[in-house]
């Protein structure tokens, strides 16, 4: 098994999680309503990256382990949603995870379809923030990628290091894991930071 495949796998249990935590914030959902926030959450991004770039089937109709993964982020925030909820940021942990891992994911699917280095990046960006946007939007929420925090652009940062690691000739699965550090490094500090990009307009 690809180690692009595995960290696929976790950061679909990531999303689903952080799906689950996000929908139960405002209101009781009974199981069918945060497990349709999750799955969601898990699925969205690389759904709306594989209608982008003509990939059909989409990655999710042929591959039971991707609906495993979210059905056991589900049933793992079920179990533990007292301890999780106690944890502050436990949810930006398992959202910059995700991000961190799809962005990747869905920039090198990109460059396997064909598609040039400025699609490459933007596909991996939509594909680790669009689950999120969709989740935010249901539950009534400002997306995260709309307001002042450090999200999208981490990503893009994320896809920039990994082109230019892989010019160089970095081997693949070591630049995997580099990039998507990189991504969550900046993430968790410029949350813990309260770091922003300047405003549009004052």
């Amino acid at each position: 098994m690809q180690i692009q495949y595995i960290f696929e796998l976790i950061g679909t249990i990531a999303f689903a999680i952080s799906g689950a935590l996000a929908g139960d914030e405002r209101q009781k959902h009974d199981w069918f309503g945060i497990s349709f926030i999750a799955f969601i959450t898990a699925i969205g991004g690389g759904t709306i990256r594989d209608l982008f770039l003509g990939s059909y089937p989409l990655v999710w109709f042929n591959d039971m382990y991707i609906i495993y993964a979210i059905a056991f982020g589900i049933l793992l925030t079920g179990l533990f949603y007292k301890q999780f909820s106690r944890w502050r940021t436990t949810l930006l942990l398992f959202d910059t995870l995700g991000i961190a891992l799809f962005t990747i994911v869905g920039l090198e699917k990109a460059q396997h379809l064909g598609a040039n280095p400025f699609i490459s990046v933007m596909m991996g960006m939509f594909t680790a923030v669009m689950g999120g946007v969709i989740r935010d939007t249901m539950i009534n929420r400002t997306p995260t990628v709309f307001i002042q925090e450090i999200y999208a652009t981490a990503c893009i940062f994320g896809g920039i290091f990994y082109l230019i690691l892989e010019s160089f000739g970095v081997e693949r699965n070591t630049n995997f894991i580099l990039s998507g550090a990189v991504i969550a490094f900046i993430r968790v500090i410029t949350v813990k930071f309260n770091l922003s990009l300047p405003k549009f307009y004052k």
